[in-house]
């Protein structure tokens, strides 16, 4: 039988499910106010999605104003705004560093670890949690948040052992992420709990993730990437998204960040069953009439028995040079002195207009965030604690929050981790 002391040295004042980037900032910002914190996490480390972010860089926030910022939030705002107010981009920067994090701010107000490496941001993180004294678990599956007359009391946990245990607790924080790159962790299970709790799911499906078309010249542009152009998002024939920046082609799609950033409301018309396409200007800089004269220009400089291919090397990078011939349906070794006016003005339209139908996205593992989750109109903005469980407060990713990339995404983990993590009622 346990002693009154053992009981007490056992317990703690709040567990925290998800040790990524949202739960490490809530339990230790909890710790940090001499709350007596444990952290349970399914996998071997913590912060296994932080490792790999950033293609192993991690664009841990941006440094633009908050206003401007608060537009790249694509879902709830202004739900977020709250927690962005109490720990916003300048807050996390001031952290990182004076866990000797030393940062960048490149292109686009990015902010990187000069480092140039994400294990710097996940250590800083778990350091946190030490230095403040949170218990942390790995390898411990939970499979139940426990509540009774409307209020949380602990949780039900596989340990790494397989035995199953019980840990009580006053306060829960669920940080267990969404379903982007389930191979770190992130495998739905915090909707499971707080559906079980009666809290409302908002569908989930991939977000900031490439997209599939079936165009035919696909299967030449792999690898392919292509800077300065400009994206425009076709759905139902009418423009709903311009962007202007980088993409990228490979075996999984269409992909870079002005794809990404489109790819939040393709897989929302494709999940309807509404017609995509992207349009690719590749020649942003240039009108229609500017193109015609370079065009003409380059052709006065060529000799008539000049194939087609070197003009077009001329004007596209050398893995379009076959594509954009096949798309004209002009042969790469036609004689430039046989180009009519027509085909001229074809190849100006397909400069300024490279139309791909996009008929599928990537799926979860290639996902960068998780839109939908838990529906932000049933947690206080102000405190993120459930308003159907009292005790209950979530963070980070498992909410229906998701934003552009650049950084916004982790600084929501960030911003609701922290605000959750000082358990205000």
């Amino acid at each position: 039988m346990q002693t009154t002391e053992n009981r007490l040295r056992e317990s703690y004042d709040v567990i925290v499910i998800g040790a990524g980037a949202a739960g490490m900032m809530a339990a230790g910002t909890a710790a940090r106010s001499g709350k007596r914190v444990l952290l349970l996490e399914k996998m071997e480390k913590s912060g296994r999605k932080v490792r790999i972010s950033g293609k192993g860089r991690c664009n841990l926030t941006n440094a633009r104003p908050p206003e401007d910022f608060l537009t790249h939030v694509r879902t709830n705002a202004d739900f977020f705004e709250v927690a962005f107010a109490e720990f916003n981009n300048k807050a996390t920067i001031r952290f990182f560093e004076r866990m000797g994090v030393k940062l960048d701010i490149e292109r686009g107000e990015r902010v990187f670890p000069r480092s140039g490496k994400a294990w710097d941001v996940a250590n800083a993180l778990l350091e946190y949690c030490v230095e403040n004294g949170v218990k942390i678990e790995y390898n411990c599956r939970v499979q139940e948040i426990l509540a009774a007359a409307g209020k949380v009391y602990g949780v039900k946990y596989m340990n790494k052992r397989g035995f199953s245990r019980k840990e009580e607790a006053p306060a829960v924080i669920l940080c267990t992420g969404g379903m982007s790159y389930p191979g770190t962790g992130s495998t739905g299970d915090g909707y499971l709990f707080a559906a079980d709790l009666g809290h409302a799911i908002e569908p989930v499906r991939p977000s900031l993730t490439p997209l599939k078309s079936s165009h035919a010249q696909m299967k030449y542009l792999e690898k392919l990437l292509l800077r300065n152009v400009r994206v425009k998002l076709f759905i139902e024939g009418e423009e709903v998204r311009e962007e202007f920046g980088e993409i990228g082609f490979s075996e999984r799609g269409i992909e870079g960040a002005v794809a990404l950033r489109v790819s939040r409301d393709a897989v929302d018309a494709l999940i309807d069953e509404k017609r995509v396409k992207l349009v690719v200007d590749l020649k942003p800089g240039l009108t229609e009439e500017m193109l015609r004269d370079r065009i003409e220009r380059e052709l006065q400089e060529m000799q008539p028995d000049e194939f087609f291919s070197e003009l077009l090397r001329k004007l596209v990078p050398k893995p379009l040079v076959l594509p954009v011939a096949n798309e004209l349906d002009i042969h790469s070794k036609n004689y430039v002195r046989k180009l009519t006016e027509a085909e001229k003005m074809r190849l100006v339209k397909l400069l300024k207009g490279f139309v791909f139908p996009i008929t599928d996205y990537a799926p979860f593992p290639y996902a960068v965030v998780t839109a939908g989750g838990i529906r932000c109109d049933e947690v206080n903005k102000y405190t993120m604690e459930s308003l159907k469980v009292k005790g209950l407060y979530f963070a980070g990713e498992v909410l229906d929050l998701d934003a552009n990339t650049g950084g916004y995404n982790l600084q929501i983990a960030f911003s609701t981790g922290r605000l959750a993590g000082l358990l205000k009622k």
